[in-house]
């Protein structure tokens, strides 16, 4: 038996008008003081007062949520006692509300949930997810990601429970997005999409809006990257990212997010920059070693026009693209691009491959490498020098 879940979603101008829509009578908006700051909190409660909706804001989440952020806001909220949860900015808000619904409905702590545990959250609350950046996808999949700050890690969290109730896509969420955030956040979508649609937990579901989303943000990305203010790049990159979310959330990410995930915690390296930075080169090492991702990511370049021939070839274009996009969009194509030093990467080898090894993305690709390959992955991605093993 497998699932496949989606979010009621509300996409296109004036989508935050569904909000007066809605019928409760207190909302609890989880969000970032930058995300205040921009006004975007008032266009969400505005509409929410339109429907007679008290509102509460927590706007204490900073990148990469952590355990001890969730759980203050879980006690805000416990003591709010709100029928509505909203995660309002970027994929951390949006986690941290997923946690803060979990936490305040289940009375659980952030580590104990299970997506094999129901909790009947609904019972005391719904959720709703609007996105101010396009990348994460996190409105459109139930997964959360929360830091141990004392770990130094990332850990993959989420329940069926947590898949939003409601998605809400308003283009005007996403139009103030810098260039480097719109960069970062975009190869976090084609990361999404391209790993959703090579996995091997896939399925026919997934595999539609993971390659339309790849085909989009190869047309749209850098467009939005150059102009902030073209609407129409704008709104295809939040589709794009939430259809990838669609993908992957139902499927499964892979190695990039494997070893994103681990330099991330360690060095706090933004999520999509770390994921996408190591792309090309964990799709280097399936493609090498896996017919069936050679395949796979052959099927993609053929379908984004990127190149006609034997699946080796069209594999190579796809790679060489995801590169040429990444540079486009002004991100760092190998780790010594970075602030990290080689000295302090190696140092922290051991604890980058282990992380890496035992996230949950890593069984699900067509080659799962060993501690070896791993170490190996890591040194080519700091020297930016092809993974040809």
């Amino acid at each position: 038996m497998q699932f496949f879940g989606v979010p009621f979603t509300v996409f296109g101008d004036d989508s935050l008008l569904y909000l007066n829509t809605i019928t409760g009578k207190r909302a609890y908006i989880v969000t970032d003081k930058n995300i205040t700051k921009l006004g975007l909190v008032d266009l969400v409660t505005a509409e929410l007062k339109q429907a007679n909706i008290e509102c509460k804001i927590f706007d204490e989440v900073e990148p990469d949520p952590s355990i001890e952020t969730v759980i203050k806001s879980a006690k805000i909220a416990s003591d709010f006692k709100p029928d509505w949860v909203i995660g309002l900015g970027g994929g951390s808000s949006m986690d941290a509300a997923k946690s803060t619904l979990v936490c305040y409905a289940a009375g659980i702590a952030p580590l104990d949930m299970s997506p094999s545990d129901f909790y009947n959250l609904r019972a005391k609350a719904k959720l709703i997810c609007i996105p101010t950046t396009s990348g994460t996808g996190s409105e459109a999949t139930w997964a959360i990601v929360l830091t141990d700050t004392a770990g130094e890690r990332k850990v993959p969290l989420g329940s069926y429970e947590t898949l939003p109730d409601v998605a809400i896509l308003d283009p005007r969420m996403v139009m103030s997005m810098p260039p480097q955030i719109t960069g970062d956040t975009g190869m976090d979508a084609l990361c999404h999409a391209i790993e959703g649609y090579t996995a091997t937990w896939r399925t026919k579901f997934t595999d539609g809006p993971g390659l339309l989303a790849i085909r989009i943000i190869f047309d749209s990305l850098k467009k939005a990257y150059d102009n902030g203010k073209d609407e129409e790049a704008r709104k295809d990159m939040m589709y794009a990212a939430s259809m990838a979310g669609t993908s992957f959330g139902n499927g499964m990410a892979g190695l990039a997010h494997s070893t994103g995930h681990a330099i991330g915690g360690i060095f706090h390296m933004p999520h999509g920059r770390a994921v996408g930075l190591y792309l090309p080169y964990t799709m280097e090492y399936l493609a090498f070693g896996s017919d069936e991702a050679r395949e796979r990511f052959a099927e993609i370049a053929r379908f984004c026009k990127l190149a006609e021939g034997d699946d080796k070839k069209c594999s190579k274009a796809l790679i060489d693209a995801v590169r040429k996009l990444a540079k486009s969009v002004g991100q760092p194509l190998a780790v010594k691009d970075t602030n990290i030093k080689r000295e302090d990467y190696v140092k922290a080898m051991p604890g980058l491959i282990d992380r890496a090894v035992n996230e949950a993305m890593t069984i699900a690709v067509t080659r799962i490498p060993e501690s070896a390959d791993m170490e190996k992955m890591f040194i080519c991605a700091y020297d930016g020098k092809s993974c040809d093993f």
